[in-house]
């Protein structure tokens, strides 16, 4: 559930366009609201700010690509045999550029970046609101913007920059070029929004802006600068329990630096109950697509060698999988599993309530606290720094009660001696307990281990880190040819 709801008026999604030409409309209505005629007062500021959060609640995001472009490229899932031929290409990696699901991933970041765009452009037009607004405003599309970036260097490489609003087609940056781009706004971004949310759940942070910025600079491995941005992640916790992280009870807590929020609360319709962002009209808040369930309707489950990495006794285990025999809908159903060791837990309405079977309330935990803890342990240990780089895991361990790294029940399999040692339990650490967060696929790319984890899945090296330019994007953008796809599309 949301504790804050992004509501905007209906006038502006002409404003919030993909950027179409508008001269075929020479008519003006003077009561029409524009550039020139908004931002007169702090709330129609908000309401702007708060379009450029909206596209993370979408098909393409949030609700539903998102997690089969990750989890299924990433492998930590099986496919179940009616699973959608069009999801099963990612677990393939058989997609092609004229793919549907991978053109609405790049469409919705591109509009979100574009609303974000309105706020920054048009700064200086902002009226009867106060600095502490200005500057709250511009951090939080800042954010946004290089929130949106980010999905799109990590899976496309380099792409179109827009640093203003323009109806000018761009062409395809490099992608260290994005990069840096991302870097500027979120180093903006960071000075200009308070450290906390508060009362404003969901929103940007200073916390956000550094946690994505240090995760910029892994991928970039910029060690120094990644370790720099880590620690002013600040004014956090990992919560007592691991599960409070994928409740709708323990939403925007003390572990949660980003997250996306959904809610229930508004009408049900029989058709396109998978992703009815739009359901509720004039407020867009989503109810988030459930694809992970316990039975075989739902169309993943964990894949063995996911299972096969926790230890005995791991309470990540229980709080992740449902196993058969166990209880679920307060209590009332078992679950069972014959032809599966385990489904999936994590993220699941463990309560059912009413129209939740195959749609959910509870918030997407985008960034967590202990992932930003396992990333300075990342980057530490490559700086050398071997002793902190374990304080740090075994900071994640003590929240699960599992033996500490270094203690003599994890030397046979875990040893903390080297570099390399220590960067071996990284890679267990951040499976065990990212597990279904998007990150798997991220992480084996940055590590160079993509190749060797997935070998046999169709993943091809050279071709498959990258998903190829839609091919609706190269139709109307003058200055994208085929010439510009990725290797091998």
């Amino acid at each position: 559930m949301k504790r804050i709801k992004y509501t905007y008026l209906l006038i502006l999604v002409v404003v919030f366009g993909s950027g179409c030409s508008t001269d075929f409309l020479n008519i003006s209505n003077p009561n029409e609201l524009t550039e020139d005629t908004y931002f007169k007062n702090k709330s129609q500021l908000q309401s702007s700010v708060d379009a450029a959060y909206v596209n993370l609640q979408s098909k393409g995001l949030y609700i539903r690509h998102l997690f089969f472009i990750n989890d299924n490229m990433g492998h930590e899932v099986e496919i179940n045999p009616q699973h959608e031929p069009d999801k099963r290409q990612y677990y393939n990696f058989t997609f092609d550029s004229n793919h549907e699901g991978i053109f609405t991933y790049w469409d919705n970041c591109f509009r979100g970046i574009n609303k974000a765009n309105f706020v920054i452009s048009n700064k200086n037009k902002f009226e009867n609101v106060t600095q502490d607004d200005v500057d709250r405003a511009l951090g939080e599309t800042h954010f946004m913007r290089a929130f949106y970036y980010h999905l799109l260097v990590t899976r496309f490489g380099g792409v179109p920059i827009y640093p203003e609003l323009t109806d000018t087609p761009k062409p395809r940056s490099t992608k260290e070029e994005v990069y840096q781009f991302i870097l500027e706004d979120l180093a903006l971004a960071a000075e200009l929004l308070p450290s906390q949310a508060n009362s404003d759940g969901g929103r940007a942070t200073s916390g956000a802006a550094y946690a994505l910025k240090g995760k910029m600079h892994l991928y970039r491995q910029e060690w120094q600068e990644a370790t720099e941005a880590f620690k002013k992640v600040t004014g956090y916790a990992l919560v007592d329990d691991y599960m409070h992280n994928f409740l709708e009870e323990t939403e925007y807590n003390t572990e949660s630096v980003f997250e996306v929020g959904f809610t229930r609360d508004f009408g049900w319709s029989d058709q396109d109950t998978w992703w009815v962002e739009d359901a509720s009209g004039m407020q867009f808040v989503s109810l988030r697509g459930q694809e992970y369930g316990w039975n075989d309707w739902f169309n993943s489950y964990p894949g063995d060698d996911l299972l096969d990495e926790y230890e005995a006794n791991d309470p990540r285990y229980t709080a992740n999988f449902y196993t058969d025999g166990e209880l679920f809908n307060n209590d009332t159903e078992v679950v069972s599993l014959p032809d599966h060791r385990a489904a999936w837990k994590k993220y699941q309405n463990y309560y059912q309530r009413p129209k939740e079977e195959i749609a959910s309330g509870i918030n997407h935990r985008v960034i967590r606290y202990s992932d930003v803890l396992l990333m300075r342990a990342e980057a530490e240990n490559e700086l050398g720094n071997i002793s902190t780089a374990v304080s740090l895991l075994n900071e994640v361990r003590d929240r699960v009660n599992m033996p500490q790294y270094g203690s003599a029940e994890m030397n046979t399999d875990y040893p903390v001696n080297s570099k390399d040692d220590v960067f071996k339990a990284i890679v267990h650490e951040r499976k065990v307990e990212l597990a279904g967060e998007q990150v798997r696929f991220n992480d084996l790319l940055r590590w160079n281990l993509a190749s060797t984890f997935l070998a046999g899945t169709g993943f091809v090296s050279g071709k498959s880190e990258l998903l190829p330019i839609p091919q609706k994007e190269i139709d109307v953008n003058p200055e994208i040819t085929p010439a510009d796809q990725n290797p091998g599309y």
